[in-house]
């Protein structure tokens, strides 16, 4: 696996390999660490002395989905190392956190308890955001973009939209970071509906906005009756921008206060990205030969 992606795909790659997800994820943390593994590492083939010295030296922290508030909430526990923690009783983990959190400690102890995904066969929510270049002063402009947003999550029927926005962290004398979350009267990928309901919020002065349309459903398995019919939906205007956009780019068309020419002062300043070599091809880089 690691000589193919390398070969195929030309980025290297760790393997970790063990009996539940989560000791596989300790393994291929073992494995980028130790050159001596080779970039592969088999858990159940390292010894158990060495194992529970590893595990001992990890804060919990380093655990795949343990955050810092967590982490302390473990240490006044006296739970400091994985170690600690896959020596806890489950059921005690359970009772004063969460059934989650139960289920990393079995899976430290060996018993899978997160299954296999195989293949995803959609999003359960989609979120457009982003920082602002320069602050929002005006209406007109947090209306633009929710406008620009809500048009961007016409590529899914959604049947929940969450509007939210927030003020500079620079500024704490000065903090507001309101939401409003608008059911939809049916699932929709309608960009008319979708960007009227990402208007419900509008006012002051912000630093970053975005929505996130949830309750998704797959575009075309779900008809309505022709009585409830929106007429923007019937002449596929999503499906149209959807169409423009994928051809030309983000940004080459835009419905009403989305209808950007030149791209607006408030978009997020990408001057210091990475080059994309592996997946833009405008981006390789140039060898001249001498």
């Amino acid at each position: 696996m690691k000589a193919a992606v390398r070969r195929n795909v030309g980025v290297p790659v760790c393997v970790g390999i063990a009996a539940t997800k989560t000791l596989a994820k300790l393994a291929n943390k073992w494995a980028k660490n130790n050159p001596g593994f080779g970039g592969v590492c088999h858990w159940d083939s390292i010894p158990a002395q060495e194992r529970e010295g590893l595990l001992g030296r990890l804060s919990v922290i380093e655990i795949w989905g343990v955050a810092t508030r967590l982490t302390k909430r473990l240490n006044v526990m006296g739970i400091f190392s994985i170690l600690d923690l896959s020596r806890a009783d489950p059921v005690m983990i359970r009772d004063r956190f969460s059934v989650v959190m139960m289920r990393t400690v079995l899976e430290l102890q060996g018993t899978p308890c997160i299954p296999m995904e195989e293949e995803r066969i959609g999003r359960d929510q989609l979120i457009f955001s982003r920082s602002f270049a320069t602050p929002i002063t005006t209406t007109a402009g947090i209306r633009q973009v929710m406008s620009v947003y809500g048009q961007q999550a016409s590529a899914r029927l959604a049947k929940v939209l969450t509007a939210f926005a927030g003020t500079s962290h620079f500024k704490p004398n000065d903090t507001s970071y309101p939401s409003v979350c608008v059911p939809l009267p049916m699932p929709t990928a309608d960009p008319v509906i979708l960007t009227k309901a990402a208007h419900a919020l509008l006012p002051r002065v912000y630093a970053r906005a975005g929505i996130m349309v949830t309750d998704l459903r797959p575009t075309g398995n779900q008809a309505p009756l022709s009585m409830f019919e929106n007429p923007h939906e019937e002449r596929r205007v999503g499906t149209l921008l959807e169409g423009v956009t994928k051809k030309y780019g983000r940004g080459s068309i835009g419905l009403g206060h989305a209808g950007i020419r030149g791209g607006p002062d408030w978009t997020m300043q990408r001057d210091m990205l990475s080059p994309r070599y592996t997946t833009h091809w405008d981006e390789l880089p140039l060898v001249k030969a001498a």
